[in-house]
């Protein structure tokens, strides 16, 4: 994975802190959102962690740069701020993931694998956050998100249920006796039905469609 922060002892932190797991392993470093995209397009890494406030680009259009570039690299971001301005920019810029750096360590460990297995990952107060932006003006979103999904076959339904669920690829396939290439079709299937741009957005739209129960 690529870890791309501009202040060095949080970088080494996070380092120290990935470390300690055996599957996952930092092959480059970068201070700034322009050598972010440099050791990116050289390294071709699984997973991009990115500060949001970074020097030359930040970290919010290095994402956006790394969609187009290198749209296989899945993205979390890694922030101090939780404004809810720069939520929804991380994810229409593409990340899959979004956590907040005085988060639990181990969440930074779960949110790699997480989005390195085709899954979203949001941490806690994040999730609570997008949870409130949803269920304003709830009726008229639910209406709106089922004649969207109205547009799904049923399997695609059972597919878009279980990414706003939280499963990987491999936990859809595992759940619906599919091999995990055909759950990876399905899943693009239903992005580009739905005019989203991540499973993110995706599972927002399952809840809003009440395929996924709330709290």
């Amino acid at each position: 994975m690529l870890l791309a922060d501009d202040e060095v002892l949080v970088r080494a932190g996070v380092r120290a802190i990935l470390a300690a797991a055996p599957d996952i392993e930092v092959v480059a470093e970068a201070g700034n959102g322009r050598e972010a995209l440099e050791l990116a397009r050289t390294h071709r890494p699984d997973v991009a962690l990115l500060d949001i406030r970074m020097p030359l680009l930040d970290g919010l259009s290095t994402a956006a740069e790394l969609r187009r570039a290198a749209p296989d690299v899945a993205v979390v971001m890694l922030t101090t701020f939780s404004e809810d301005e720069y939520i929804t920019r991380a994810l229409d810029g593409g990340a899959s993931g979004f956590l907040l750096k005085s988060g639990d360590p181990y969440e930074l460990m779960a949110a790699v694998r997480a989005v390195h297995g085709g899954a979203a990952f949001l941490s806690p107060q994040i999730a609570h956050r997008v949870i409130q932006q949803v269920s304003g003006g709830r009726m008229s979103r639910q209406a709106a998100a089922k004649e969207r999904i109205a547009l799904l076959t049923p399997r695609e339904r059972e597919v878009l249920a279980l990414v706003g669920a939280g499963l990987s690829n491999a936990e859809i396939g595992g759940r619906l006796f599919l091999v995990e290439g055909t759950v990876k079709a399905y899943v693009s299937a239903v992005l580009g039905r739905l005019e989203v741009k991540n499973r993110v957005q995706a599972a927002v739209l399952a809840y809003e469609a009440g395929l996924v129960p709330g709290d």
